[in-house]
């Protein structure tokens, strides 16, 4: 059976300095009533100002404050308030999970959403998903939506003066995009829209991890300098753009399957960010496909210069037993999950073997 090839993309994606003052209008233009969901750290930061350059275009804006968790209960509570205001564009601001929530809001309420990131730490804003989690942030399930978001604006200037380990988090996660998309390729697998990879999502892909090997530590330099130059402008829209459409058309495989299977675990391992533990996750993949050793040692060593974790003490997981690394592996690798894109049908023993195997490799070869 031949499968359709589909391409996934936001309507309009715009980037660049000082575009949260200038590009106002591309929100605008999605209606008149908004909602503004941010966290109270986001909305003091940045929140605040974009609620009064709105107020001074003539927009009525609700501000929601956004209680941390993208949950079910968390959606439905926000989008009563949509309801109860008449409201007919939701604004997501802020980091990932605030972003998957406005997108699930935005859904329920049937109106359009605009995405605006104030961190380039995930590849959340152009995708047509969001990832469910409980109360207690484990892992529930992906939320899929008919369309991806009418707009991401990204302010690369409120990226330049956001945390630096929030950067380099979305470099380990959109460093997973080719490494995940090459194994759905291959596997003839299907991607997050359910269909197999267009020619187009495998270039993006592809220069995805090029431009993140060639700019990330540039990029990283600038960050910490709180500049904005042109390899901070690549490395955000490869964090943003290019992994984002290349994870949702060309495909998620073992490495954030393994991610998905950490939250089976308590403990140290969540004070990580989601591209910490990506990192780990790709790393985990190539041992389970064993690749060439260049190539697993590229990335060990790019993501050694970056700090990132390539040991289980990095992750937390040095002191757990086998068998909780068993329960990772058993989320990983449960029915539903993208490592089963993959041309090995892998189990959890061989997902514990390579966290296992990866670590001793690292720890007694760097």
């Amino acid at each position: 059976m031949i499968m359709e090839k589909v391409f996934a993309s936001p309507s309009r994606y715009v980037q660049g300095k000082d575009v949260l003052k200038t590009g106002l209008s591309h929100v605008l233009s999605l209606g008149d009533r908004h909602l503004l969901l941010c966290d109270p750290i986001v909305y003091d930061l940045v929140g605040k100002e974009l609620e009064e350059n709105l107020l001074k275009e003539g927009a009525f804006v609700h501000r929601e404050i956004f209680h941390g968790e993208a949950t079910n209960d968390e959606v439905h509570r926000v989008a009563e308030v949509v309801k109860e205001h008449h409201l007919n564009v939701v604004i997501g601001l802020g980091g990932g999970k605030s972003i998957d929530t406005a997108k699930a809001i935005a859904d329920d309420s049937n109106c359009p959403v605009a995405i605006l990131p104030t961190i380039a730490s995930t590849d959340a804003p152009t995708s047509a998903l969001s990832v469910i989690y409980s109360a207690e942030g484990v892992f529930e399930r992906y939320r899929f939506y008919k369309k991806n978001p009418e707009l991401v604006l990204v302010d690369t200037k409120v990226i330049a003066n956001s945390p630096v380990r929030l950067l380099i988090s979305g470099i380990a996660d959109a460093l997973a995009t080719w490494v995940e998309a090459r194994a759905v390729i291959e596997a003839q697998g299907g991607t997050m829209v359910g269909q197999v990879p267009t020619l187009a999502a495998e270039a993006i892909a592809r220069v995805c991890e090029s431009t993140l090997f060639e700019n990330g530590l540039q990029a990283v330099a600038a960050a910490n300098a709180k500049v904005v130059t042109p390899a901070l402008e690549a490395v955000v829209e490869a964090n943003t753009l290019l992994s984002g459409i290349g994870f949702e058309s060309a495909g998620l495989a073992a490495a954030h399957a393994i991610h998905n299977g950490f939250t089976a675990i308590h403990g140290d391992i969540h004070s990580l960010t989601h591209g910490e533990k990506v990192a780990y996750g790709t790393l985990t993949q190539l041992v389970l496909e064993n690749r060439p050793k260049e190539e697993l040692d590229k990335y060990i060593t790019f993501y050694k210069a970056l700090g990132l974790p390539t040991t289980l003490k990095e992750v937390k997981l040095d002191s757990v037993p086998y068998e909780d690394l068993l329960k990772i592996g058993t989320l990983a690798t449960q029915e539903g999950e993208t490592i089963h894109q993959m041309a090995v049908d892998y189990t959890a023993e061989d997902v514990a073997n390579a966290l296992l195997a990866l670590d001793q490799y690292v720890t007694t070869r760097f």
